[in-house]
């Protein structure tokens, strides 16, 4: 029961703060404006474990690495202490549990940075018709063009109606689906003794 609770809060923490490191470099990766209340709160959040990591890891093109190998790291030791909590014979794996917990935390990332853009787009949808000036609307636009602009190209709007964050959602949930759940399983078995 108390393995349970534990459990329960190191993947809440772990991915919160993940998901905020991942909302940090999807914002500089994005070039979206850096004066804005979320940016502000994340800078905040993260600032005492990126600002070292950066110091170590460096960037590459004008990308952030060192925020997103925290947000690698961060999973991996969250993954791995879930784990030995659940008294998971890891010794007994050997070498292939660090590479089947290194390849679970890629795999955690990606799902996670696949839910982010969902709810970028929901977010950005209710919005336009809620309150469309709003301050977060060109950060989320930033965050969203990358992936709306192709579909948009393909689909024209009905009724002035852009359905492409509607194509991209689903796009989103298929690759949840399909290509991550199934690689999820697959490395799941590497853990197996």
């Amino acid at each position: 029961m108390l393995a349970n609770a534990l459990v329960f809060l190191i993947d809440t923490i772990a991915d919160f703060f993940t998901a905020a490191l991942l909302l940090r470099f999807y914002l500089q990766w994005a070039r979206a404006a850096q004066r804005n209340p979320i940016s502000d709160f994340l800078n905040a959040l993260t600032n005492w474990a990126v600002r070292p990591a950066r110091r170590i890891i460096p960037g590459l093109r004008g990308l952030d690495l060192g925020t997103l190998v925290l947000a690698w790291l961060v999973q991996f030791i969250a993954i791995f202490v879930v784990l030995a909590l659940r008294a998971y014979p890891l010794d007994a794996v050997g070498g292939q549990a660090v590479l089947g917990v290194a390849l679970l935390a890629v795999i955690a990332l990606v799902r996670m940075s696949l839910y982010i853009l969902i709810g970028v787009l929901i977010v950005q949808a209710v919005l336009s018709w809620v309150n469309p000036y709003s301050p977060m609307a060109p950060m989320l636009n930033a965050l969203s063009r990358p992936f709306v602009r192709p579909f948009q190209r393909m689909i024209p709007p009905v009724a002035n109606v852009d359905l492409s964050p509607l194509f991209v959602i689903v796009v989103c949930q298929l690759l949840l689906m399909l290509p991550v759940a199934w690689l999820q399983s697959a490395v799941s078995g590497l853990l197996v003794p």
